[in-house]
């Protein structure tokens, strides 16, 4: 039905809506409060991808310290922190200006050197060759133009360097948690409307061969699951919703690990040709 729906507006000339990103722009800092939805991106999902990461770029050789990384979508700088703290010189940029904002105010805090920019993926201010990594985490389902993203990553991305990516599958199961429960359904609902879009979602083997497009060659790809049983969510979820429990409370519970199964989320890196 939702694939149908799709060729429909395509042949019909509909806009596609986009994502809903007005949510990054709060005027408050939603990325390092406990109680604020972002901050489990710290506390439920860097566990797993950091983790990911860090075991690949122990594989490399010369990897990590004195290195340069460019953090795509950096919003808060919760991804950022993590890699400056590996010892790498990192550069954050994000189109949201509130964002980068907080997200330098907090390193200042944190006494970290981070350089943070407003920028769009699609355009990045940086020149050829720049950066021996660039990460792109929980990003890609949300950009307007993936292509565009992917052909800049790998632009300014020295010969040889790494990608490191995470985001969205497009299945079943990511239409059911992440648009129903996650968005529509108001019983269970901890995003706003249209914070993600089905159609946005990207399989595994159509990013491998956008990146191949894009002169990356993907090199492995892991899934980011629950370490928690997924039955239990439902209740959780209510417990927030009715007010009993806060996005800390949920964060402490709902934890992320790596994976086969990336039916949900999934993650890995590339290096370019």
């Amino acid at each position: 039905m939702i694939q149908l729906s799709e060729r429909l507006s395509a042949n019909r000339r509909i806009p596609i809506p986009q994502t809903n990103n007005s949510v990054y722009n709060a005027s408050y800092d939603i990325w390092w409060n406990p109680d604020a939805l972002f901050f489990m991106l710290k506390t439920s999902v860097n566990p797993a991808r950091m983790g990911y990461f860090k075991r690949i770029l122990q594989e490399l050789p010369a990897h990590g310290t004195g290195k340069t990384l460019l953090d795509v979508g950096c919003g808060g700088g919760i991804l950022a922190e993590e890699f400056a703290r590996l010892g790498m010189s990192v550069t954050g940029i994000d189109p949201s200006l509130s964002s980068v904002e907080t997200a330098r105010h907090h390193a200042y805090l944190q006494h970290l050197n981070i350089t943070y920019r407003t920028g769009a993926g699609e355009s990045l201010p940086f020149a050829d060759n720049s950066f021996d990594y660039v990460s792109c985490c929980d990003v890609l389902e949300h950009v307007f133009d993936v292509d565009a993203v992917l052909a800049e990553i790998s632009r300014v991305l020295k010969p040889g360097g790494i990608f490191f990516y995470d985001t969205v599958n497009r299945t079943w199961l990511s239409w059911v948690f992440l648009i129903k429960i996650a968005q529509d359904w108001k019983r269970w609902a901890f995003m706003k409307p249209d914070q993600h879009l089905y159609h946005r979602f990207i399989r595994p083997s159509e990013l491998t061969a956008k990146m191949v497009d894009a002169g990356l060659i993907n090199q492995e790809v892991r899934g980011m699951v629950a370490s928690y049983n997924i039955l239990k969510t439902l209740y959780w979820l209510r417990k927030r919703t009715a007010g009993k429990w806060t996005f800390r409370q949920l964060g402490e519970r709902m934890k992320m690990r790596e994976g086969r199964d990336t039916n949900l989320c999934y993650m890995g890196w590339a290096r370019k040709a």
